[in-house]
């Protein structure tokens, strides 16, 4: 392999219903720098039915150029027709950098594609950055169970390819009317020779945890120790409504189920704030939630670590602390809801 021959920044764009993922953004922007970086161009590649017309935005947000195949039999994800249409892309245009959402379909067709394409894959990253004199692309991801952070290479092959979590890059500000390149492309598949045939689609309308958009967030650590500490912590969230988040500790201990935690191994979140009850700071949570705008932690240890992420700390004891704190805002809330009607 001549990896001289590759140039240029990819993003897979993940769309479903017309409506591109929040992820294919934050990860144009993080392509953007690292496009900038090397003097390269930052490319979208855009499969589906019907998903010409979302181009401009990807502009918008960042790409120079967008790879797009529209074609019915792309209209839903399966593994085959993705990994198919994004190799042949790959060994046409020789990409050096490709980044993928890492979702459930991200983290699928990145797999594929690499073993498609023969080369390497780092998964779940927080961290890019890029050796601009060797042009070697730098991912770090937690280790050793979150007690390392572990910068990972990809020196012989090509393209250099990540998936990056939800919420850990930003999105640029669109720049409205920005332009690109359009590369229209064709699949070489037909869905009688397929193997895996999409037969029905059925939604969820259940009510779901989704504490990536929320805007506030409670947390519970190891520190709430029993019922009596984590009902506390909802008794909170529920006072300022805010959701309920935790770490693995208390996931474990059967106070709250999976979909609630917050860190390397559950989701990562950016509040506008972030309340942390009981939380050391070990790395394994706090990569799922360092970004969110504003911190306040309490914890009864003046060295944990999770004073050193906070905006705000107080040393103290959450059995203490949390009864005033829910008392004082029923009575700043209710005040507010005086104001209001007066």
């Amino acid at each position: 392999m001549n990896i001289e021959e590759y140039q240029g920044v990819w993003v897979s764009i993940e769309q479903r219903d017309g409506e591109i993922a929040n992820v294919s953004l934050e990860l144009l922007g993080a392509g953007r720098d690292l496009a900038d970086k090397l003097g390269v161009e930052l490319c979208g590649v855009l499969l589906g039915d019907n998903v010409k017309p979302l181009c401009p935005t990807l502009f918008e947000y960042g790409a120079d150029k967008v790879y797009v195949i529209d074609d019915p039999i792309l209209k839903n994800y399966r593994t085959e027709t993705h990994m198919v249409a994004v190799g042949d892309l790959v060994r046409k245009y020789k990409p050096e950098i490709f980044l993928y959402g890492a979702t459930s379909n991200g983290k699928d067709l990145a797999s594929a594609v690499a073993t498609e394409v023969m080369t390497g894959l780092t998964a779940d990253t927080t961290i890019l950055d890029i050796d601009v004199e060797k042009r070697l692309f730098e991912a770090s991801r937690p280790a050793f169970g979150g007690n390392i952070m572990a910068t990972i290479l990809c020196k012989k092959h090509r393209p250099q390819m990540a998936t990056v979590r939800p919420k850990v890059m930003k999105a640029l500000e669109p720049e409205r009317g920005r332009q690109g390149t359009i590369v229209e492309e064709k699949i070489q598949l037909k869905e009688e020779n397929l193997r895996t045939k999409v037969l029905e689609i059925v939604k969820d309308a259940g009510k779901k945890v989704n504490l990536e958009d929320a805007d506030i967030i409670v947390a519970a650590g190891k520190g709430v120790r029993d019922e009596k500490g984590f009902q506390l912590v909802c008794d909170f969230a529920k006072v300022i409504g805010a959701e309920v988040g935790a770490t693995r500790d208390v996931i474990e201990a059967g106070l709250l189920s999976h979909e609630y935690q917050i860190g390397q191994t559950g989701e990562t979140v950016t509040p506008k704030l972030y309340f942390a009850f009981g939380i050391s700071g070990a790395i394994q949570h706090v990569v799922g939630m360092k970004n969110s705008e504003t911190i306040i932690a309490v914890n009864t240890d003046p060295n944990a670590q999770i004073f050193e992420v906070a905006t705000y700390g107080i040393v103290g004891d959450l059995f203490e602390i949390l009864p005033l704190l829910i008392e004082e805002f029923k009575v700043a809330l209710k005040e507010e809801v005086g104001v209001v009607h007066a």
